[in-house]
Formats: structure tokens, C-alpha cells, sequence
């Protein structure tokens, strides 16, 4: 996208935020992040200053899972080469492949699928005859939940498909999501790692949870679960879904709740997890691009979190009183808010978090000239769409009134994508390769 310079800064306002959206991506590139993170120094493998010493005639098996597996196995890749011996990593989208000893199995997402649990299947298969000395490399980014599974015993690929898409239609957090998940499955709180015993296990993490809890990343399959049988059902309790879940989720998180420290014994002690990429990155490389173009900066959060709708307006709230009260002479300001809301689906209509956000928000922005507001899913999907966010100003209800279209109604039908999509105000990234949840971008003028 080209910038204008034949009109006032305003008109500008698109392009300022494709470079703040393009400036905040490059930051959270999956190779990129893994190359800096890792390097070879004679037969040690560095792994963000941390030595590992490598074998040569023992195998290095490269697995994950999540939407940054393809890139993060490049990324390895770079650095192993040959060395590595084998691997699987569990991905929603393939694409072209040249990684031969790595193979990549697309899973469901949101909710996982049949080829989630074949993922799972190999996986297991592949990490059984480890020995000490190998090195099992696990890469982890967001998505790897449902992507990649092996439920408990009892518990079936449609009961997991019914109990997460109940958790994700009412709104519940991810963090509480990932507490219920974890109780069902072999993989997840720790399961993987326990699997690749007696083995090294080194995990990269690129976090896509808000606050970076690495239990919450994936469910955590390389940390030891800290939650219960019990909070997983009171959870269930809380958000009324005890009596709407499969019978058998219920009998197993019962059983569970008969065993001493579910998942805490035995947990491997040669675990090493690395945090190597979060929202925080994503939002301070936005900042220096806002700064770079001359606004005054702030990233106001990272930890952004709650119902999507209401989140909208406070953003636009706070948005307003900046606009209503930056002297002129002032530059223009940039505020950026980073994390991940959450949708309770009352409607039938067709979007996700941040479009909803940025729906809520134009209409409390209506007549407001001079600002500009972009929501952004890193990832580049929002929801059950293939937009990763909209954009919105003090014209967007105008400019939606004069095609028929009802804001309000559009928000209370949980119908946003087609309320931006017909005013062509979507934010198109397509499939990014990462995820470190959401950004929230807002210019005052």
C-alpha cells in the first residue's frame, strides 16, 4: 500500500495501520524467532544461552504442534539440518513442505478432528523407544489444543468435539478452557513430555495466551498440570455446562477426581521450556514503527481480556476523551492494546472477537472525525472467518446507514463479518504462520 502525499495526514489513516499491522507480524515471524533462538557451537546445541550437548549417534526428533509449526520447523531446520533424525508436527493448514524428515498432519481447529487424534496416534508411536541421550526438540504454538490429541481413556473424539465447542460458544476463557482440556487428555498438562522419557525434552513456546501462562499454550503439553479434576468440574458448574456435556467427560473427570495428584507423579525432570515469542513483541515492534511515523506512542496493555463487545467500547472510550481533549498543536497519538477477548454467542450471524470488538466500537464512535481504530487477530482468522480484524472510524456508521445496515443489529446477532465485509472494511491477512493473540490499534489525529 502506497502512502498519499498529496492530502493532510488523515487521509493516511489506512496506510499508517497496514504499517504498524506489517511492523507487529515481522516481529513475531515463527523462523525468524526460532533461528535467533537457537545455534550450533561445536557439538552443543545453544538454545536461548542454554547449552545442550548433542550426540552424534543418538537421534534428535523434532515434534509440535500449532498454527506456527510449518515455519518454526523451518526454523529448526536451518539450524539442525541433517542432524535431525525424525519428527511430526500436527498443523492446521500444509503447505508446501521441503522438511523430508519432518511430517506434517493437518488437525481440526477450533475443535480438534480425526486428524488431530491421528497426530496424537503417531506421536505416541513415535516417541516410544526413546532413549536418554536423545533429544526431543517440541515446538508449541498456539492452536496445538485441539490440533493435536489423544483423550483419556472413556472419552471420545465427539465428546471432546461437544464439551470444547460448548466452552467456546459461552464465552469461557481460555485459560479455564485449557483446565477441562487438560484433565481429558494424555498429551496436554505435561502428557507429551511424559511420553518422550527418558529423553532431553526441549520445548519453544510462541504464546499465544494472555499473561503467557505456558500451562495455557496448547494446554501445556510439555508442564506439569498444576489443576485438578475438581476445578475442572466446578468450571463446567460456573458457566452451567455440567448438565450439556457428554456423560462420559463427566464420568471421567469423576474418576480423575479419585486419584491422587492427577498427572503430578512421576513428571520428567529433563524438561527445559523456552518462551521465545508473545504479544508483548508483536506490540513494541507496532510501537516503533507509531513512533517512526510520528505519533506519540503508548502501548496501554497486553494483558487485554473480557467480552469482546465491551472491551469495544471502553477502547472507543478512551479513544474519545484523547481526541476531545489533544490540544491541536500536539502530534497525533497511537495507543496499543494487546491480548485476547472472548465472544458469548447470542445470535446466529457469522464473526469473531475482533470484529465484534470493532463493531461495538463504531458505534460508539459515530461522528467522531479524525480517528481511526484497526483490530487485529495475528494469526490472521478471526473466528469462523477468513478476515483477521476490521477497521472502523467516525464514518463507519454513516457510510453502513446509507447501504441499510443496522449496527446494533448486526452486533446483537453476533453478526459482524458480514456488517464489515459488505462496507469492504475487513482486514484480510490470510493465514499469518503465527499467533500471539490480538492488537488493537487506535489513532487520534
Amino acid at each position: 500500500m502506497k502512502r498519499s502525499t498529496k492530502h493532510p495526514e488523515w487521509i493516511d489513516h489506512r496506510w499508517h495501520l497496514n504499517q504498524l499491522q506489517n511492523a507487529a507480524l515481522s516481529a513475531v515471524d515463527p523462523q525468524q524467532i526460532v533461528k535467533s533462538s537457537l545455534s550450533l557451537e561445536g557439538d552443543s546445541l545453544i538454545v536461548c544461552d542454554t547449552g545442550f550437548p548433542l550426540n552424534p549417534s543418538n537421534k534428535i526428533i523434532v515434534i509440535g504442534a500449532g498454527k506456527a509449526g510449518i515455519p518454526m520447523a523451518r526454523g529448526v531446520e536451518h539450524v539442525l539440518g541433517d542432524r535431525i533424525t525424525d519428527g511430526l508436527v500436527a498443523v492446521p493448514i500444509l503447505v508446501e513442505n521441503s522438511i523430508n524428515r519432518i511430517e506434517f498432519i493437518i488437525g481440526g481447529h477450533p475443535l480438534p478432528d480425526e486428524g488431530s487424534i491421528e497426530a496424537g496416534n503417531k506421536l505416541n508411536a513415535l516417541l516410544d523407544n526413546t532413549h536418554h541421550k536423545d533429544l526431543v526438540i517440541v515446538l508449541i504454538s498456539g492452536g496445538g489444543s485441539a490440533l493435536l490429541e489423544q483423550p483419556e481413556e472413556g472419552v471420545t473424539l465427539s465428546d471432546l468435539q461437544v464439551m470444547n465447542d460448548l466452552l467456546i460458544r459461552n464465552g469461557v476463557p481460555i485459560q479455564e478452557i485449557n483446565t477441562v482440556r487438560r484433565q481429558l487428555s494424555r498429551i496436554k498438562g505435561g502428557g507429551l513430555a511424559k511420553m518422550a522419557a527418558p529423553a532431553k525434552t526441549i520445548a519453544l513456546i510462541l504464546s499465544d495466551v494472555v499473561g503467557d501462562s505456558l500451562n495455557d499454550v496448547a494446554s501445556g503439553p510439555t508442564i506439569q498440570d498444576q489443576a485438578s479434576a475438581l476445578e475442572a468440574l466446578n468450571i463446567l458448574d460456573k458457566y452451567h455446562l455440567s448438565g450439556m456435556v457428554p456423560e462420559e467427560i463427566i464420568s471421567v473427570l469423576k474418576l480423575n477426581l479419585e486419584r491422587d495428584n492427577h498427572l503430578l507423579k512421576e513428571f520428567p525432570d529433563l524438561v527445559w521450556n523456552f518462551l521465545i515469542g508473545n504479544n508483548k513483541i508483536a506490540a513494541e515492534a507496532a510501537k516503533r514503527a507509531a513512533l517512526d511515523l510520528g505519533f506519540q506512542t503508548y502501548v496501554v496493555t497486553t494483558i487485554m481480556r473480557g467480552e469482546a463487545r465491551e472491551v469495544g467500547r471502553v477502547i472507543a472510550a478512551l479513544v474519545k476523551c484523547l481526541r476531545d481533549a489533544a490540544p491541536v498543536a500536539l502530534k497525533p497519538i497511537c495507543l496499543i492494546l494487546g491480548g485476547e477477548t472472548t465472544v458469548t454467542v447470542r445470535g446466529n450471524g457469522v464473526g469473531g472477537r475482533n470484529q465484534e470488538l470493532a463493531l461495538a466500537a463504531s458505534i460508539e464512535l459515530e461522528g467522531i472525525d479524525k480517528l481511526a481504530m484497526m483490530t487485529l487477530a495475528t494469526d490472521g482468522v478471526d473466528g469462523p472467518t477468513s478476515s483477521a480484524g476490521a477497521l472502523v472510524t467516525g464514518e463507519t456508521l454513516r457510510r453502513a446507514r446509507k447501504k441499510g445496515l443496522h449496527a446494533q443489529k448486526f452486533l446483537e446477532n453476533n453478526d459482524s463479518h458480514v456488517f464489515f465485509t459488505q462496507l469492504g472494511d475487513t482486514i484480510s491477512t490470510g493465514p499469518t504462520g503465527t499467533n500471539v493473540n490480538d492488537l488493537v490499534f487506535g489513532l487520534v489525529y
